[in-house]
């Protein structure tokens, strides 16, 4: 995937077309390649990133809700607009709203009710709260963690393809129960660590007090608190570790899970949670549940009181009185990621439709803002880029016939998803009540979870999407051997019709062999065709990949992400990997496509650097620092200016185009080439 800020998963994807329905009056867009946004004053050979987009980094400023800004942010807000119109019209009472228009509307008039919100306090947490103040035992807790589990308390419990058995869908159970974006920010002790995780036992004394503790209490709740995330952390697996799909897979009886962890009462937590008869499941990481009975035995009813409490309202803040809401921004949204102020309720609330209603929000935006050319189209050029792979796989002289047949053999079986699902979700099941805001989330999280727990024992449906149509992001699945182009991605400036065809394949073709070329990374390429986890590669090809790939992680682990914190070269290597293998593949699609055509210079470049300055524009973007600190340690991707500059200096194909010297800092010495 690409991902881009402030969404932690907001993907570049794919192409796109005419956005704007025959009904629709049109609207003026940036272009794939707007010359407006750079700056010619840079040598490209020096500094691309600056050189494609040094204007746009001037002009486009930090909007003070934001933790960064670009140009997929800013389709993200456009996105926005353009749903809230669609909302604000669903909401308006009327005998002829459609069932789901009725949902997704007064789901939206609840949340953006605010004066309600604010009345109603603490009142919808009460319950809950009532029944964590009086645990009595800790055996008790894992009827608890039931009745809080969409709120993922400890652990995570959900449905997941089985990994070798990819028609089948099996019980899964994940590490989890931390507050901090990742286990480092418990453990690291550089100053910067340390001063982050004072103002986050800060957090914790102000929410304990908005419940009504004392300063003191409030104090003692949030050591407890902290020792245990600390502790849980320290038995959590690392990112990078997590980059093994072998290492996260550990299917067991539930006999044996219950030898794994004996203090936690999986019958009683398995029975609240709706599947009392579970025979098997995958438990992701062994060890993290060690530790949690480690710390079951350990700490004492009260420390788990503060747990469960903190947990809770960690959950709920967002959609709480204004107190609630605006303790939880100042410290995630502010410290945590810079962001100065909070969004626009009408942003917040959009989020939450789209979120908890996706696809009935979805249908409408795709009938607003998605036409059938725009899917041809987007069809057309995935098409381009997996014959330009096809090729890549045949010419490659490091991999033996015998993978190459096997890899061949799965990218001919890669599902192309566009746009939207073939078959829409029906929300029937859930209520939506147009005066019950935290009503409305929290059944919109049970709604969720029973949906994906009525998965397990059943075959996979591959027609499925993990995203709603409205996102500005895209993704492929391993185990589903599919990509996927949600309409939300498929939008100018992203992809121009208007446009000549070089900045298009540069920066959405870039996207589609990205996407694609994750299907052959450290990860996907342990797939097969039809998204089983098995070993189709022979040893020398192993060897001959790891030692392509180990290039790319040394060249990103040089560069420099905030202040002196390098790189994850090993953590971000699948994308860097993507992106390279992502853009070569698609200007191996354009030479195709302008075969023959006589192109000739627009606005004073030729169509080469056409190609390579829309890549480059599609990573204009200026994050804060406290945003690039996170995205350091939790984010699998490179900062914008190193997968700019970092694709483009190891192909020749840039340099040439631009007629960079051999010794120009975008030509390196030692190029790396996986694909």
């Amino acid at each position: 995937m690409r991902i881009f800020q402030p969404v932690l998963v907001v993907v570049w994807s794919l192409v796109a077309a005419a956005m704007v329905s025959a009904q629709s009056a049109p609207t003026k867009h940036e272009p794939a390649l707007d010359v407006g946004s750079m700056d010619p004053t840079v040598d490209p050979c020096t500094d691309f990133y600056t050189y494609s987009c040094g204007a746009w980094l001037k002009n486009n400023p930090i909007p003070a809700d934001q933790s960064s800004w670009g140009v997929y942010s800013k389709l993200q807000d456009q996105n926005r607009s353009v749903l809230r119109d669609i909302l604000e019209s669903a909401a308006i009472p009327s005998p002829d709203r459609t069932p789901a228009t009725r949902k997704i509307g007064d789901y939206y008039a609840a949340c953006m009710d605010e004066t309600a919100v604010d009345r109603a306090g603490l009142t919808p947490l009460n319950q809950e709260l009532h029944r964590i103040d009086g645990l009595e035992s800790k055996q008790q807790i894992a009827a608890l963690a039931a009745a809080m589990v969409e709120d993922e308390v400890l652990f995570d419990f959900h449905s997941d393809q089985d990994y070798k058995d990819s028609s089948h869908v099996i019980a899964e159970l994940d590490q989890g129960g931390l507050s901090l974006p990742d286990r480092d920010f418990y453990l690291l002790q550089d100053p910067k660590s340390l001063k982050l995780r004072h103002a986050y036992r800060a957090h914790l004394r102000q929410m304990f007090a908005l419940l009504g503790d004392s300063p003191p209490a409030a104090a003692a709740e949030a050591k407890r608190v902290m020792r245990l995330e600390t502790a849980l952390a320290k038995g959590s697996m690392t990112r990078v570790e997590r980059l093994d799909p072998q290492a996260i897979y550990h299917k067991m009886s539930a006999a044996d899970l219950a030898a794994l962890a004996p203090r936690f009462d999986w019958n009683l937590y398995f029975a609240g949670a709706g599947r009392p008869s579970l025979e098997s499941l995958n438990v992701a990481a062994p060890a993290f549940f060690k530790t949690m009975n480690a710390e079951l035995r350990k700490e004492n009813l009260k420390s788990w009181r503060a747990y469960l409490r903190w947990h809770l309202i960690h959950a709920d803040a967002p959609y709480l009185s204004s107190s609630f809401v605006n303790a939880d921004f100042d410290f995630f949204g502010k410290t945590l990621q810079g962001a100065q102020q909070i969004e626009a309720r009408w942003k917040r609330c959009v989020d939450s439709v789209d979120n908890d209603l996706g696809e009935a929000l979805g249908q409408a935006y795709v009938e607003r803002a998605f036409s059938p050319l725009a899917k041809q189209r987007a069809l057309r050029m995935v098409a381009q880029i997996e014959a330009a792979m096809q090729r890549d796989i045949d010419s490659l002289s490091w991999m033996t016939a015998e993978t190459k047949q096997q890899a061949l053999e799965k990218l001919h079986a890669v599902a192309n998803k566009i746009g939207y699902p073939d078959e829409w979700r029906d929300y029937g099941a859930l209520a939506v009540s147009r005066d019950d805001e935290m009503g409305n989330v929290v059944r919109a999280r049970e709604f969720e979870f029973q949906r994906q727990l009525a998965k397990i024992g059943k075959p996979v449906d591959r027609g499925e999407w993990v995203m709603s149509p409205p996102t500005v992001n895209a993704y492929y699945d391993a185990q589903l051997n599919d990509i996927n182009f949600p309409a939300g991605i498929l939008q100018p400036p992203l992809f121009d019709t208007d446009s000549d065809d070089a900045p298009n394949y540069g920066d959405t073709g870039g996207t589609i062999g990205h996407e694609l070329t994750h299907g052959f990374d450290a990860e996907g390429r342990q797939f097969d065709a039809q998204g089983n986890l098995r070993d189709w590669w022979t040893s020398e090809d192993v060897r001959q990949f790891q030692k392509r790939t180990s290039c790319v992680a040394d060249q990103y682990s040089r560069y420099t992400a905030v202040d002196r914190i390098k790189v994850n070269g090993k953590l971000t290597l699948d994308e860097n990997v993507a992106d390279l293998g992502g853009l070569v593949l698609a200007y191996m699609a354009w030479r195709d496509q302008t075969s023959g055509h006589e192109l000739a210079p627009i606005d004073g470049f030729t169509p080469e650097q056409r190609f390579f300055i829309g890549y480059g524009q599609s990573w204009c973007t200026n994050t804060r620092e406290e945003a690039l600190r996170v995205r350091a340690t939790a984010d699998p991707h490179a900062p914008e200016q190193d997968r700019a500059n970092g694709v483009v200096s190891n192909l020749p194909e840039f340099q040439r185009a631009f007629h960079c010297q051999p010794d120009s800092p975008m030509v390196r010495k030692d190029q790396c080439r996986v694909w």
